[in-house]
Order: structure tokens, then C-alpha cells, then sequence
């Protein structure tokens, strides 16, 4: 794997890129297929305009079938949660290229960046536990480790790794080819070795080396591996049960999922990479998931069951993150804000990983999708339609 394979964890936003081509005959067998969850059957007065809007092509359906045609991905799959709790699951393409099998409902993917939110709440409940206080300086809590040319843990706040204002220069940036485990403290020489982006405090930008940071305070504080913490505070708090952290030396994905691919470049085969060592991304984007578990957490969140009502607001007080996330988009502590066609925002995340893309968003009346493909993109046309994807399912 080449080390740019890596760059989409430095953030799940805007890159420019090369547009895929469409994708060999295999991938083209099972366009269009889609499976729905549970819902309420139609009264029997409404069983003719039933049968009417079940003859309409549905939107969301469309937009992934346009997300493997159009863009080249192997494979996409939703989950729609509407304001009543319905939820529909949809899947377009093929799961494996290798044996043509079908996309799996609801299938567990790595999740990426989205990881970082779920670092954020766990700050944030500490932060509520008065066992991390915000506003203290990065030394306080790590004495010493964050030193280099023009940064100093002791004028870098915790609030500044978990909102992306520090300055801190993006280890993803800086990896190499080398495909192996990696220590979090590895990912921290790694980026220490190159100059600040700019002063604490000044600026806004994406680095993963933030929550790197931020995952070796909640490790220091509670004394306890973080993947422990997350698996204790959030994923069975809120109920998730196809969410995890891999543990060390952990390449698959545990349960039922579709494969992921990379592509060199456009005049080669795309190669199957869902096996890999997630170590790189750690407390920035080594977490897997599905679709409807995100969906519960980013609700959970949002309705306060996870967080106090003040840790959800300083979580939800934000700053311009266009350059990253697109038009209006606004970052918090961990969470992404952008605002919907239909009026409103979503909030959520997004996440990218060799081999998977994820978007998604849940808003305060209820509704929540996440999509996922899988293929990295490195393209902004394919970003966009993605993106546009998750409008057309939550604008419903």
C-alpha cells in the first residue's frame, strides 16, 4: 500500500484527485439492489397510493446506484432513519469483485474519522467527571511530550486538539509506504518532527495528530486502554452492538462486510485492501461500524444521552470548517455541522480509510443516514455526489 493510500484520515473532506473509471463488468451485476428494514404495512386506504410510490425509483436508491455507475465505487450501502424510527437499509453493487457476492445489509465497514467523535465524548464526559478541564493546557495532562519547532504542550489546550485549532502538523501527512503496527507514540514522532502550522489558537486546520493527542489524555486520566473507555462510555451506553475498536494485530473486520478496494491509478486493477493494520489511525480512525450504529450514536448524542447538556453544547459550539467539509460547514468539539437543502443542519462526522468512505448525519427532530462506498475518494466530484447522497436521504 502506498502511503497516500493514508490520506483520506487527514480528513473525510475535500481533496483534489483523479475521477475513477467505471469499474470492470462484475461490479455491474447487482446495481440496484436493495433491501428494506422493518416498516409499518400500509393501511388498506392507502394501498393504491402504496402501490403508486412503490413503481417510483426511490431516491435514496437512485443516488447509490449513481454512486457505483457514475463514480466507481465496488459498493454503497445506507442506512435511513426517519423521524418516527423507521429504518430503511439500501445496498448497491457487489461485495466482493472476486466472487460477485451480494453488498451486505447493513454491513460493517472502518468507519474513520468518524472515530474521532466518539474520542471527543469520552473527553467530554471526563471533562463532566471534572477529571480533564477544557481550557488546561496539553502539559497538564502529558508533561513534556509535545515539544518541537514552534509547538509546546503548555500552550496547546485540550479544547484546541478536539476543536483542530492547535496547530499541530498532521502525522498522515508523513507516513510512509510501510504497512505495519504502529504505536500512538510512533504517529506523535511522526508528526513532531515537522514545524507547527501555525500558533495555537489563530487558525482552523484538519489533523489527525489532535486526536492522537486526545486519545493519550483519556488513557493517562483514566488510567485504562482506550478502547476500553470507548467500549465502556459510549458503545454500550448507547446501545451499539456492531461497534468496536480493533485490538492490536487485528487486520480483518469481524463481522459480515462488504470487501474494500484501492486504486494505484486509473490503468490498473482495483486491489482488495479490507485486511489491513488500522494502527496508523488510532484515536483519529481505527474504529469499525455500520451504518445504523452510527446512526444510534450521532441520535444518542444529540439527544443528550450520552453527554450532559453542557458538555453537548461546548460540543456543538462550532467554527468555519469550509476548507475541510464544504459550504457552511462548521466543526465543534469532534462534531461537524452543515447546513441541508431542506433547511436546517445535520450533524455528524464523516470518515475516510483505505478502502472505505463514510458521510453521513443525524439532526435534532430525529433523522439520521449514513452512507458508506467502498473505495476511498480522492476526487471532489465523487465527494460531492456522496455528500449529495446523504442530503436526498435526510431531506426525505
Amino acid at each position: 500500500m502506498r502511503g497516500q493510500t493514508r490520506q483520506g484520515l487527514r480528513s473525510p473532506g475535500r481533496q483534489q484527485g483523479t475521477r475513477r473509471r467505471a469499474l470492470p463488468a462484475t461490479a455491474a451485476v447487482a446495481i440496484g439492489v436493495m433491501t428494506l428494514g422493518a416498516l409499518a404495512p400500509p393501511a388498506a386506504s392507502d394501498s393504491a397510493a402504496s402501490a403508486a410510490a412503490a413503481a417510483r425509483p426511490d431516491a435514496v436508491q437512485q443516488a447509490l446506484n449513481a454512486l457505483v455507475r457514475d463514480d466507481g465505487m465496488p459498493a454503497a450501502l445506507a442506512s435511513v432513519q426517519d423521524r418516527d424510527g423507521r429504518i430503511r437499509s439500501y445496498t448497491a453493487g457487489v461485495g466482493d469483485l472476486t466472487t460477485g457476492s451480494k453488498v451486505p445489509r447493513d454491513g460493517q465497514v472502518r468507519i474513520g474519522s468518524n472515530t474521532k467523535t466518539f474520542v471527543a465524548v469520552v473527553v467530554l464526559q471526563l471533562v463532566a467527571e471534572r477529571r480533564v478541564d477544557l481550557d488546561a493546557s496539553v502539559d497538564s495532562y502529558l508533561p513534556g511530550l509535545i515539544r518541537g519547532k514552534g509547538i509546546d504542550g503548555r500552550r496547546i489546550t485540550v479544547r484546541q486538539l478536539l476543536q483542530q485549532t492547535s496547530g499541530l502538523p498532521n502525522y498522515s501527512n508523513h507516513l510512509g509506504d510501510d504497512v505495519r503496527y504502529y504505536t500512538p507514540r510512533e504517529l506523535l514522532a511522526t508528526a513532531l518532527q515537522h514545524p507547527a502550522d501555525f500558533a495555537p489558537g489563530t487558525s482552523w486546520k484538519y489533523s489527525n495528530t489532535n486526536y492522537v493527542l486526545a486519545g493519550l489524555i483519556v488513557q493517562k486520566v483514566t488510567r485504562r486502554p482506550l478502547a476500553e473507555e470507548i467500549d465502556r462510555r459510549v458503545v454500550r451506553r448507547a446501545g451499539l452492538r456492531h461497534t468496536y475498536f480493533p485490538a492490536p494485530g487485528d487486520a480483518s473486520i469481524r463481522e459480515l462486510h462488504p470487501h474494500g478496494y484501492y486504486r494505484e491509478s486509473a490503468d490498473v486493477p482495483l486491489r482488495d485492501i479490507t485486511e489491513t493494520d488500522p494502527s496508523w489511525g488510532w484515536a483519529a480512525g481505527q474504529m469499525v461500524s455500520t451504518g445504523s450504529d452510527l446512526n444510534r450514536f450521532f441520535s444518542a448524542l444529540l439527544a443528550g444521552r450520552l453527554l450532559p447538556s453542557a458538555q453537548l453544547a461546548q460540543m456543538r459550539s462550532t467554527v468555519p470548517a469550509e476548507a475541510t467539509f464544504g459550504p457552511g460547514a462548521r466543526y465543534g468539539l469532534g462534531l461537524v455541522s452543515r447546513p441541508l437543502p431542506c433547511g436546517g443542519l445535520s450533524w455528524g462526522h464523516g470518515g475516510s480509510f483505505p478502502g472505505y468512505e463514510t458521510r453521513g448525519g443525524a439532526t435534532d427532530d430525529g433523522r439520521a443516514t449514513n452512507v458508506a462506498v467502498t473505495m476511498q475518494l480522492t476526487d471532489e466530484a465523487g465527494r460531492r455526489n456522496l455528500e449529495r447522497a446523504v442530503d436526498t436521504a435526510l431531506c426525505r
